[in-house]
């Protein structure tokens, strides 16, 4: 039977043959009869489903040989299936000790975590076995990307989670969760799950998580016509505007974005994303007209660097180099990661100063991290090339 990723548990998709597909070859060592015996009725109630003799077995097994990696594998699958989560983080943490380039037992280490609402560890540890790699053709790897955009969702790092998200939509219904997932990120919901079935958050949070599951498939009128129609439909439900107005924004519509986005302003005058998406349009456009949005954001939220950074890149491109500078700078010491553009930037106004030498370091750095972007094909924001153009906020 073909089992589909979109069950999001790994005990519905992961059959227990593909425990033995992922594991990790034995150390090579000597065995001795009592452990081969144990190991070989351990294989066999997995295999069986007999899941709980079999992690009694797999125990006594690896007592005799701690270092033996595909046994702490089978540990912690069987553990995981069997909702014992803390044992089977305990069993995924030990092989990333004894096989520290194993993607996929970090994975299943940030899998245990999320099933135990340790989402920091959980991020950290999905993204670590991300970078170090998973079998391409393994359903583990399209699990790990649904879960690495429900962490970033959680932790408000929405334009992340989008990403990851959208990057799992195809042709065809999706799954229930990924719609939910999708939904709460246009929305920049950081709840731990979706609103009760029934309610209206309910009906906007599927509806939205259609809309961008037909824009990752670039059906655009599809998504265009369901964002149009929750707009009208809960004209004062927070950010519904917000999401139109982005989706409008992306497709060069400007003039009836900024409708949506004042609109979102005038339902809800704190709201920071409505203003600085408005500047964004200003953008190499019209910057010094996009500069009140960008402050007055700035001043709802100081602790925002997405908000600095706009400001600064709107006052360099209008030529207030000076007021520039600390903005840019907050940006860059407040961003979790280096964002070339606002070195970019800092090297335009720097120069501009008469503060040669940080400019010279700032046009290395940009260029360093341009060229990195670019081996990742990560690339992230409009370059000094790109034109006029709407500012992206960095994954």
């Amino acid at each position: 039977m073909r089992v589909g990723w979109q069950h999001v548990r790994i005990m519905r998709i992961l059959p227990i043959a593909l425990l033995v597909g992922l594991s990790i070859a034995q150390s090579g060592q000597k065995p001795r009869q009592d452990f081969a015996a144990l190991s070989s009725e351990a294989n066999a109630a997995r295999d069986t489903e007999h899941l709980s003799e079999a992690a009694l077995l797999y125990q006594r097994a690896l007592a005799l040989r701690p270092a033996w990696q595909e046994g702490w594998w089978s540990l912690g699958m069987v553990q995981y299936v069997n909702g014992s989560y803390t044992l089977c983080a305990r069993a995924f943490q030990r092989l990333t000790v004894l096989k520290p380039t194993n993607g996929a037992a970090y994975v299943m280490l940030g899998l245990c975590e999320f099933e135990l609402d340790q989402d920091t560890q959980a991020l950290r540890h999905i993204e670590q076995g991300e970078t170090i790699g998973v079998p391409a053709d393994a359903q583990l790897a399209n699990v790990m990307r649904y879960h690495h955009g429900i962490l970033l969702q959680r932790l408000g790092r929405f334009e992340g989670a989008g990403e990851v998200l959208k990057g799992l939509c195809v042709d065809g219904e999706q799954p229930k969760p990924l719609l939910s997932g999708l939904g709460m990120v246009a929305l920049r919901m950081p709840d731990r799950h979706p609103p009760p079935e029934g309610s209206v958050a309910a009906d906007i949070v599927a509806r939205l998580g259609l809309a961008m599951s037909y824009e990752a498939q670039h059906k655009l009128e599809q998504a265009r016509q369901i964002y149009a129609e929750v707009a009208q439909q809960y004209p004062d439900f927070p950010n519904v505007h917000v999401v139109y107005g982005r989706f409008l924004s992306e497709q060069h519509d400007v003039p009836a974005a900024t409708q949506e986005f004042e609109q979102e302003i005038k339902n809800y005058p704190g709201n920071v994303i409505a203003r600085l998406q408005i500047a964004s349009n200003y953008y190499r456009v019209d910057s010094a007209a996009g500069i009140s949005y960008a402050e007055e954001a700035v001043r709802l939220a100081p602790q925002y660097p997405f908000g600095h950074y706009v400001l600064g890149l709107l006052l360099v491109d209008a030529g207030e180099y000076t007021k520039a500078i600390p903005e840019l700078e907050t940006a860059r010491r407040t961003f979790p990661h280096k964002v070339p553009q606002i070195y970019f930037s800092l090297g335009i106004a720097y120069s501009h100063v008469g503060r040669k030498e940080e400019a010279a370091r700032a046009r290395v750095m940009f260029v360093q991290l341009k060229k990195e972007q670019e081996q990742h094909a990560a690339a992230m924001e409009p370059s000094e090339e790109t034109g006029k153009g709407n500012i992206t906020p960095p994954q």
